[in-house]
C-alpha cells in the first residue's frame, strides 16, 4: 500500500544533468543516503581488486569481535607467495615466503597498495584457506544487504562466477566507513613500506586535492577500469562506484568530475525532525483506525540546487497493519523520488501502540477488507 504525502517545501528537482563515459555508476550522500547519480547500478561485472573491500570488511569484523588483534602474526604460505607475492607480478607487498607478518601490517598492505599476497595470507590465517574465507565473505555480503555480489576469492583475481554491482559496492563502502572508523583512515595513507620496498597508495584520487580518502581501484578484462571512491568536503561525504572506463586516465577524469559535481550541485534539506510524525497507516482489527508513523531520528536528503522540478514522497507498507501494534514496530518505508529517480528510502516505525479493538470494530474492518482487498 502506498500513501502520497506532502513534504512541506517547494518543488524539488529533476535529477541534475550529468554525462559520464563510465558504463556503470552509483553515487550517494553518506549522511542521508540520498542517491545523487545512478547509471545501470544493478548490472553485474567482475570486480578485480574492488573485491578486496569485502575481504577487508571480514578482516575488520574479525578484529572488532576480538578474535584477532593487529599483533597477531600469520605465516606467508608458498601459495600466497606464488599467487600474490613477488613471482605473481601483481599488486604485492613483497612479503617473504615462510615469514611471519603481523596482521596490522597485512592490513596496511591490503588497504594502501591492494596487495594480493596480504589478502591471501589474511584469508588463510583467519579461515585456514581461501575457500573457507570466501564463504565468510559471501555470508557477510548477504548480512549487509549486498543483493547481487558473489565472491570467489579474497583478491579479486579472475575467477568464474565472481561478480559485483556498483550499488552493492557503495553499500559496502559506506558500511566500512560507518562500522570501522578506527581502520578507515588507512585507505588514505599515502604510502606503505615493507621488506625495504616503499610503494605509493594505488588510489589516483588521493593526491588530487578533491577530498578523496579512499578506497580502491580495479581492472578486469571485459569490464574495463573501475573505482570505488569516497570524498569529503563542504559538509558532505560522497561514496561513488564506477566501472567500464577505457583507461586509467579516463577513470581519474570521470571520477574526479563526478565527485566535484556531486559536491557543488546539491543542497541539503531537512524533511522531518526526530520522532516527528511522518504519516499514518491503516490498521486492521485495532482500537484505532490508523497508527502514526515516524523514523528513528531526523530525516534529511540532498536535492539539486538548480533545475528544480518535482519531489514525490510516498509511505509504502504492507497493509492494513494488523493489531495489536507495538510502539517501535517496523511498519514500512518512506520513499522519495526526485524527478523519476528513487533517491531515498527511510524505514518507518509505529510511533504509538494500538491495541486490539472491540468485536464490532474487528467485524467492520473484516467487512471492509472483504469488500476492497481484492482491488489492491
Amino acid at each position: 500500500m502506498a500513501v502520497a504525502i506532502s513534504l512541506g517545501f517547494s518543488a524539488g528537482a529533476a535529477v541534475a544533468q550529468f554525462e559520464t563515459k563510465a558504463a556503470r555508476v552509483y553515487m550517494i550522500d553518506a549522511e542521508t543516503g540520498t542517491t545523487l547519480y545512478a547509471k545501470d547500478p544493478d548490472a553485474v561485472f567482475p570486480p578485480a581488486s574492488l573485491a578486496k573491500l569485502m575481504t577487508m570488511e571480514v578482516v575488520f569484523d574479525a578484529l572488532k569481535s576480538g578474535r584477532f588483534s593487529p599483533e597477531t602474526t600469520f605465516q606467508v604460505s608458498e601459495h600466497a607467495w606464488r599467487t600474490g607475492g613477488a613471482p605473481s607480478r601483481t599488486a604485492t607487498m613483497f612479503a617473504a615466503v615462510k615469514s611471519f607478518v603481523p596482521l596490522g601490517d597485512l592490513i596496511q598492505g591490503a588497504t594502501v597498495i591492494t596487495a594480493n599476497d596480504a589478502c591471501i595470507v589474511m584469508a588463510e590465517g583467519i579461515s585456514g584457506s581461501e575457500a573457507g574465507f570466501t564463504e565468510l565473505m559471501n555470508e557477510r555480503a548477504r548480512q549487509l544487504g549486498l543483493a547481487k555480489s558473489v565472491f570467489v576469492n579474497p583478491t579479486g583475481l579472475p575467477a568464474d562466477g565472481q561478480s559485483v554491482t556498483v550499488r552493492d559496492l557503495v553499500t559496502l563502502a559506506r558500511h566500512i566507513w560507518q562500522a570501522y572508523p578506527e581502520f578507515y583512515p588507512l585507505y588514505a595513507q599515502p604510502e606503505y613500506k615493507w621488506n625495504k620496498i616503499n610503494q605509493q597508495n594505488r588510489n589516483p584520487l588521493i593526491k588530487l586535492g578533491i577530498g578523496a580518502d579512499g578506497l580502491a581501484t580495479g581492472f578486469a578484462e571485459g569490464a574495463g577500469f573501475g573505482i570505488v571512491a569516497s570524498a569529503a568536503g563542504d559538509g558532505k561525504r560522497l561514496f561513488l562506484a564506477m566501472s567500464g572506463m577505457s583507461s586509467d586516465k579516463e577513470r581519474v577524469d570521470e571520477s574526479r568530475k563526478l565527485i566535484e559535481w556531486g559536491m557543488r550541485a546539491f543542497r541539503r534539506i531537512d524533511i522531518f525532525a526526530a520522532d516527528e510524525t511522518v504519516g499514518e497507516a491503516r490498521t486492521y482489527g485495532g482500537e484505532k483506525a490508523r497508527v502514526r508513523l515516524s523514523a528513528h531520528g531526523p530525516v534529511s536528503m540532498l536535492v539539486p540546487a538548480e533545475n528544480r522540478d518535482k519531489v514525490i514522497a510516498r509511505i509504502v507498507y504492507e497493509g492494513p497493519v494488523e493489531a495489536p501494534i507495538e510502539a517501535g514496530q517496523p511498519v514500512g518505508k518512506l520513499k522519495v523520488w526526485v524527478g523519476d529517480m528513487l533517491t531515498q528510502e527511510t524505514p518507518l516505525y509505529a510511533a504509538e501502540s494500538v491495541g486490539v479493538g472491540s468485536l464490532w470494530q474487528r467485524t467492520l474492518d473484516a467487512l471492509e477488507e472483504l469488500a476492497i482487498g481484492w482491488l489492491r
